[in-house]
């Protein structure tokens, strides 16, 4: 199964077999345990749910824990699901060596938070002149009709930047080590150290030559 929950630790460079450094992230990824299965005849859909980071009875809601008690499953503070790559019984271990270098990868999880940001950090304005006399330096200027009476949709304004669920495809899996539960995508994932990772194969389906 390519479906696995982590956190996220940091980032790193390792080298590959024909002496390249490559940037890593490094994820602490699993081991998750299936949790449920859903059904097309019961349910109306095919998934899996995993569970990830056990944790005291007493830390969940009842009907979750009562859930698990059903299942003779100890509770996990996170579940989520999966529709792809489903194979697999309640109660089965999964862990990173289901991944095998070269494989593409989804990760999902949530961006950093920036507060309040103005134009050019939110969406990249150039922002006006800066020399002097100029009396617009990073404020946003015209953005459209002035006649509306109102903020249409859809424009880039100043606003709450970041904490958004974010996914970047298409990533590629550098290692995956067994061992320490270990796995190391190439480049950047959302969130900062520490952020739960949903980590699944790419919808894009390429494998690195």
């Amino acid at each position: 199964m390519k479906n696995i929950l982590g956190r996220k630790v940091g980032m790193t460079s390792v080298f590959t077999a024909d002496g390249r450094a490559v940037p890593v992230t490094v994820i602490a990824a699993g081991p998750c345990t299936i949790v449920e299965r859903k059904t097309a005849e019961r349910h109306g859909y095919d998934a899996v749910a995993l569970g990830f980071e056990p944790i005291k009875r007493s830390r969940v809601t009842k009907p979750l824990g009562g859930h698990f008690k059903k299942l003779g499953l100890e509770p996990h503070r996170f579940v989520r699901e999966f529709r792809t790559d489903i194979e697999g019984e309640v109660g089965q271990s999964v862990t990173v060596t289901g991944f095998e270098p070269g494989d593409r990868v989804d990760v999902c999880g949530i961006s950093k938070g920036h507060g309040f940001a103005g134009g050019i950090k939110r969406h990249n304005f150039s922002g006006g002149g800066a020399s002097h006399g100029s009396m617009i330096h990073r404020q946003p200027a015209s953005n459209g009709d002035t006649n509306a009476g109102r903020t249409t949709k859809g424009s880039r304004r100043p606003g709450h930047f970041g904490v958004d669920r974010t996914t970047l495809q298409n990533l590629e899996v550098v290692r995956a080590d067994g061992e320490r539960n270990l796995l190391l995508v190439r480049g950047a994932v959302p969130g900062a150290r520490n952020t739960l990772l949903t980590v699944q194969r790419s919808v894009k389906g390429r494998r690195s030559s």
